[in-house]
């Protein structure tokens, strides 16, 4: 299948590279399908999220482990549910990034992580229950702990 995103022009994808979200995300509720596609060069922690129903819609997405090595989201019991998994761990997480000129002034919402149960292909957004994680963790604070959890 074919696609026009909006980072990488005409993209070729296949059904099963379909992230399906059933609840949308905050503000975008209405949009189920998405692709993460990496940023050449980020080694995969870099990421465009691109709507395959809107095609100039994506959003800009970090694996927060490359960052913040301790970032530990512990989702609820419904949750897990939701998600056809036991523990948290189970999961890859990925935080909308909102990027500003200059760069370390580009902010991550650890708060609302996506949670991705990679085997299914299925995620949700959440709102963490804790008060360790806020919605705009500028990137100039964050030091990179060099280990990265790959999904």
């Amino acid at each position: 299948m074919k696609l026009r995103s909006k980072y990488f022009h005409d993209i070729d994808y296949e059904p099963e590279d379909i992230i399906h979200f059933p609840n949308g995300l905050f503000g975008f509720e209405e949009e189920h399908e998405f692709l993460l596609l990496p940023f050449e060069g980020s080694d995969g922690t870099l990421l465009s999220l691109q709507s395959v129903q809107t095609p100039a819609l994506a959003f800009v997405v970090m694996n927060p482990f490359a960052l913040r090595p301790d970032y530990a989201p512990e989702l609820t019991e419904e949750e897990l549910h939701l998600l056809h998994v036991e523990r948290s761990q189970e999961l890859c997480f990925y935080t909308l990034c909102v990027v500003r000129e200059p760069v370390g002034d580009s902010t991550l919402n650890l708060k609302c992580p996506l949670a991705l149960n990679i085997d299914r292909q299925e995620a949700i957004q959440v709102i963490l229950e804790t008060d360790d994680y806020h919605m705009r963790h500028r990137l100039a604070d964050l030091s990179n702990g060099g280990a990265v959890e790959e999904c």
